[in-house]
């Protein structure tokens, strides 16, 4: 199988050399890994870094660097599924980190027959200090970000509804196309509710593992959450089948306290004392399970203070994202977005049948 390992960024200078030196020391065969890199017109020597890359012999099939004017994911993604040439396409964040068998245990999972292939991805943390070991714990925790299974390695297989870090057969993407370029940070649920939607599975493989870097600072993780959040309200009005009931707990709890805020000031305090203790046990209960991990400090003593101003911050955004659907959706009417990902359709089956001409299907 000829693999394609994409990968897009923007000013990810600082983050890109180590998922650089883990692509070369890849165990499968160079001349069948075609790499593609989309830079977003990065300003600090990320595409220059590219560059030095490409031109270094690694001995790959092919190093492709693709410029996309637009800085946002689904655009640079529908760029990388323009021009791969793979029997299958893998796609890498630029804040990941990969073993050696990365891409050959995606491909023998799908040689067994599966379509679509991923593996655990927890996450890691660059320049570790005991702070930012604490923002990784709650990172790490169920209660600090979600219950998505692939957050965490699986020990068997497992069907679920989204992957990260994904291998795809080439037959996938020729079927349903790109991605939505008018989502943000929830394209992938989108994309792989499409997948589901056309009859394939998403297996979660116990022998595929990636890594994440988690957010280094509170201020950027409150940020992400937020923006999370923000991108759930709007989806609902899109695609509401891509998302599930867990997405909203941030928004319910968020919802919950507003109206418990305002009954305990009329008198009517007895709400607000419920809310406050459920979820104080389980800010307690979730804080003491991270205590339970290896190389614990005195800053995780700070987590039941994290872990609500993730969940608020998540909240607050789905409830801006929800009042802001009105606009949005004007602001989309006239999109091209489902021509975006009809394009991708053509082009990777143009691009099949021209493989299929030079005998190299």
């Amino acid at each position: 199988m000829i693999v394609s390992l994409c990968m897009i960024a923007y000013n990810e200078v600082d983050a890109i050399d180590g998922l650089f030196g883990d692509i070369a020391l890849q165990e499968y065969p160079h001349n069948k890994i075609e790499i593609v890199f989309v830079d977003s017109m990065s300003t600090d020597g990320t595409y220059e870094k590219m560059e030095r890359f490409k031109n270094t012999d690694y001995g790959f099939r092919d190093v492709k660097i693709v410029r996309c004017p637009k800085r946002n994911q689904a655009y640079s993604w529908n760029e990388a599924l323009m021009v791969f040439t793979g029997d299958v396409v893998i796609r890498v964040d630029a804040h990941a980190r990969i073993p050696r068998n990365f891409i050959s245990r995606n491909v023998y999972n799908l040689r067994i027959g599966e379509d679509v292939v991923g593996g655990g991805r927890p996450n890691i943390s660059s320049n570790v200090s005991s702070w930012k070991l604490t923002l990784l714990a709650a990172e790490d925790s169920l209660f600090g970000s979600s219950i998505a299974g692939y957050r965490r390695p699986s020990t068997e297989k497992e069907y679920m509804d989204s992957l990260f870090h994904a291998a795809y057969r080439r037959e996938v993407i020729q079927k349903v196309g790109g991605f939505n370029v008018e989502l943000g940070r929830t394209e992938d649920n989108e994309f792989h509710y499409r997948i589901r939607q056309a009859g394939y599975k998403m297996c979660c493989c116990p022998d595929i593992i990636s890594y994440q870097h988690s957010r280094n600072t509170l201020k950027h993780m409150v940020k992400q959450k937020y923006g999370n959040g923000k991108w759930i309200g709007l989806t609902l009005s899109q695609c509401p089948g891509c998302l599930s009931y867990f997405h909203f707990a941030p928004f319910l709890f968020v919802m919950a306290l507003a109206v418990s805020i305002v009954m305990a000031v009329f008198g009517f305090g007895l709400p607000l004392k419920v809310l406050l203790v459920l979820y104080g046990m389980f800010d307690f209960v979730n804080s003491v399970s991270c205590c339970t991990l290896k190389n614990i400090h005195w800053q995780f003593l700070l987590l039941p203070l994290i872990f609500p101003l993730l969940h608020v911050a998540y909240g607050i955004g789905t409830i801006v994202g929800l009042i802001e659907i009105p606009f949005w959706q004007r602001k989309i009417k006239n999109s091209d977005y489902q021509q975006r990902i009809d394009e991708v359709k053509h082009k990777v089956a143009e691009n099949t049948e021209l493989r299929w001409r030079d005998g190299k299907l």
